[in-house]
């Protein structure tokens, strides 16, 4: 698909990206991808191989986290504590937007409102092809786990 028809959250992603020098591309498809499954069954790949950009806010900084967590998984709140030394909780999706400037179901791992420090899944790691959303609840961009760190600048992490 070219850039012209992408809408303008899929054109900011795909700047950011060529920003990187990456040759990565975003797609939109005309079904929803805004969930794991929903994304994994468009693409004929496995949840797994879905990166769910999920934001959480810190108590009681305020600050922002990304977890770019693999499409099976359910992130363990007491485990990032341990990591990050204060609790999380999901934001909503108002706080959602602020940071990132995209709807929940759409929020790609770069290209953010302002930045958002990032945790990775360690299990994304495991494939050598991984989706991540492109700014909408139907675009996502094809990338190996190495590229996500590259982007995100992202700590490697057990989520689980």
């Amino acid at each position: 698909m070219s850039e012209a028809k992408l809408s303008n959250n899929a054109k900011k992603v795909q700047a950011a990206l060529s920003d990187f020098g990456l040759d990565l591309v975003v797609v939109e498809f005309p079904k929803s991808t805004r969930t794991a499954q929903e994304a994994a069954d468009a693409i004929r790949c496995s949840v797994e191989q879905i990166v769910k950009s999920l934001v959480f806010q810190r108590q009681p900084s305020g600050k922002a986290v990304l977890i770019a967590a693999s499409g099976g998984n359910r992130v363990n709140e007491k485990q990032i504590k341990e990591i990050m030394g204060e609790k999380i909780v999901r934001a909503d999706a108002e706080f959602v937007r602020a940071v990132t400037g995209y709807p929940i179901g759409g929020v790609p791992p770069l290209a953010h409102t302002q930045p958002i420090e990032t945790i990775i899944d360690e299990d994304l790691m495991n494939y050598e092809v991984i989706w991540a959303a492109a700014g909408t609840p139907n675009a996502v961009f094809r990338l190996s786990p190495q590229e996500l760190v590259l982007i995100t600048k992202g700590k490697v992490v057990s989520i689980k």
